[in-house]
């Protein structure tokens, strides 16, 4: 602070005397008692000389008493607000009806907040500063806001009013923003709720220690999806724990109250369960509770087709059984189609899409739900759906052997990830995007987008699962260069990643492979049939998709082969291009398998060849993993 003539005043001066009294780490010690370290104990000299505690005392004497009241009330804000957000908050609620005894009340109607607002202004009390479109902004600096938090505080009751004024107008805000956060108009909506955020969780606060449960449950719910998609998920699951903690245990069910409650337990499981070991979901109290999720929403009524309940599968999904999983998806696709909304529906459907195209027989169903989902994204705008509908194109066009398309989708996903600032979304596409230039055989295109990937991860979060992908791509690179050191390196990071949370079936299928490619490069074929053979059995009872199968079938049919066993490589091998259904390899595999039919058929002739070769393609996965079982147990005894 300065004088108006330039020269420092006798505060700056008691200021700069302290801090030359004080360490730095001392310092930092006190500033939580900001008006103590500025003390100077003087009664004597005018009150701008005095300690800073002094003069805000000296300045809130001289204010009316309606200022006082909008700046007690202004406290109760986190992070400043708007003039609407004052206005609502800070005027007598009873303005519109003036009580029967003579004397206006402190301040008579919300537009009276505008004129004292300003006159605070004026006097350095609050800051009003520019925020874009939003208008302007109010705050107090941390020293007056301490101040007068201090002040409102010796009026607990008024305080509290205050409070649930504050909570109920930012609930408000909150359930007018749910709906367009998931719409084409999401972007300034989510620049506001992210500016309001204090204030929002200022209002969960008020909420629970008031006991307010029914304003607790509706901010929870209006905050569940910004949560997840700006990746506050730890936060949002933390909050909501809290609001379970207030919320009645056992209501009647069928009742409001019981429907709350399933769908807090369903958000609570949403927030968690991405990237999160599963096992801690593996026990009998989490069993019973997945049962009564099941229960309630696998009828498929209205509360199945909304924002979270919608979501009740993953509860199936965390138990293990993917599925279920699946036919619980199909259950709330139908509810959603009979009670929800264009955005509930196409959520459903893309999640039905991405966990169709992971299992076996799943790809030949996709292509009407992926039709459909372009249709809807297009209606809704939301960009997260837009992302996530190119991103199961992507994954579609990945499993089919068409790289640039599925790089091209990829790319979208990306794009429109980074728009509505789901990045957390973004490592994942990278990867992705890398797993696409691999497989068209451009390896330093997906050396370059790892290397991006891991970046961002670090940056934005969803480590494991990203890493997990990433170190599983970036081995498989260094495996077909030739690089088994590295590879090896990398194929360990993908399994340690991988080990911090409960991965998909297709993941571990991934790293067993390259595991298995390693041992028989290392020790020989035997070596790497004995960890194949193991594998492909657990994928096949993982429900794995075709294309993971008969990565892993073909890897087996090139071991037996070196192991002298042409006979039954023929038949794996023939059982894995059957299972790929006329989708090609990718360059690096076919590179890999380009002289396995030739050395076979020089080993077997013609007229055998062709018939193992027809024997096999008539194999089913189970049938394919116990050949492969037996014929290893035959090899090595184990």
């Amino acid at each position: 602070m300065t004088c108006r003539s330039g020269r420092r005043s006798r505060s700056d001066e008691l200021a700069a005397a302290r801090l030359r009294l004080l360490t730095p780490r001392q310092i930092a010690d006190r500033l939580d008692d900001r008006f103590r370290l500025l003390t100077s104990g003087s009664r004597t000299v005018l009150p701008r000389q005095q300690t800073l505690r002094a003069v805000v005392d000296w300045s809130w004497d001289l204010l009316a008493e309606p200022e006082r009241t909008v700046l007690r009330r202004l406290s109760v804000f986190a992070g400043g607000c708007d003039l609407a957000a004052a206005e609502a908050v800070c005027a007598d609620p009873d303005a519109r009806h003036p009580p029967a005894v003579a004397g206006p009340p402190a301040v008579a109607d919300p537009r009276d907040v505008a004129d004292l607002l300003g006159s605070l202004v004026d006097k350095s009390l609050v800051l009003a500063e520019p925020a874009g479109p939003a208008g302007m902004r109010y705050r107090m600096l941390e020293t007056i806001h301490e101040y007068v938090t201090e002040r409102a505080a010796a009026e607990p009751a008024a305080r509290a009013r205050t409070a649930r004024r504050h909570a109920a107008h930012f609930t408000a805000l909150a359930e007018e923003a749910e709906p367009l956060l998931r719409s084409a108009a999401q972007l300034p909506w989510i620049r506001r709720i992210e500016t309001e955020l204090d204030n929002l969780r200022a209002a969960l606060h008020t909420a629970l220690t008031h006991h307010d449960v029914d304003t607790a449950h509706r901010l929870n719910f209006a905050l569940g999806w910004f949560w997840w998609l700006r990746n506050y998920r730890d936060e949002g699951a933390e909050w909501t724990d809290r609001v379970l903690a207030v919320t009645p245990p056992d209501p009647p069910v069928g009742s409001a109250h019981h429907w709350s409650l399933m769908r807090l337990q369903v958000l609570h499981i949403f927030l968690v369960a991405e990237g999160r070991d599963t096992v801690p979901f593996r026990t009998p109290e989490y069993a019973a509770l997945s049962a009564r999720i099941t229960e309630a929403f696998g009828r498929g009524g209205p509360e199945t087709a909304r924002f979270p309940g919608m979501l009740w599968p993953m509860a199936s999904f965390l138990t293990g059984d993917v599925l279920d999983f699946h036919a619980h998806l199909d259950t709330t696709v139908e509810a959603c189609r009979r009670h929800g909304g264009d955005w509930e529906l196409g959520v459903t459907l893309m999640l039905r899409t991405h966990v169709a195209i992971d299992i076996t027989g799943g790809l030949p169903t996709v292509d009407a739900d992926i039709a459909e989902l372009h249709e809807i994204a297009h209606r809704v705008g939301d960009r997260w759906t837009r992302s996530q509908v190119a991103s199961a194109a992507g994954e579609l066009a990945l499993s089919r052997g068409r790289y640039a398309t599925a790089r091209t989708e990829y790319e979208e996903c990306l794009r429109l990830a980074r728009e509505v600032g789901a990045h957390i979304e973004a490592p994942f596409a990278l990867v992705r995007i890398a797993e696409a230039s691999f497989c068209a055989g451009d390896f330093d295109e997906a050396e370059r987008l790892l290397d991006q990937a891991d970046r961002e991860a670090e940056q934005y979060g969803g480590v494991y699962d990203v890493l997990s992908y990433s170190h599983l791509v970036a081995s498989l690179i260094a495996l077909f260069r030739g690089d088994l050191g590295r590879a090896r390196s990398e194929c360990d990071l993908a399994r340690a990643s991988a080990g911090k949370f409960t991965g998909p079936p297709q993941l571990t299928a991934g790293i067993d492979n390259i595991g298995a490619v390693l041992a028989a490069r290392e020790h020989g074929p035997e070596a790497g049939l004995v960890l194949i053979a193991p594998a492909l059995a657990a994928a096949v009872a993982g429900h794995c998709a075709e294309r993971v199968l008969a990565a892993l079938a073909e890897t087996a049919a090139g071991q037996l082969a070196a192991a002298d066993r042409p006979a039954e490589a023929v038949r794996v091998f023939a059982a894995a291009t059957a299972w790929r259904a006329g989708h090609p390899r990718s360059v690096p595999e076919a590179a890999a398998l380009a002289d396995l039919p030739h050395r076979t058929l020089a080993a077997l002739g013609p007229e055998r060849y062709a018939g193992e070769q027809a024997a096999g393609a008539a194999l089913g996965p189970p049938e394919a993993a116990e050949l492969l079982t037996s014929t290893v147990l035959a090899l090595t005894g184990t």
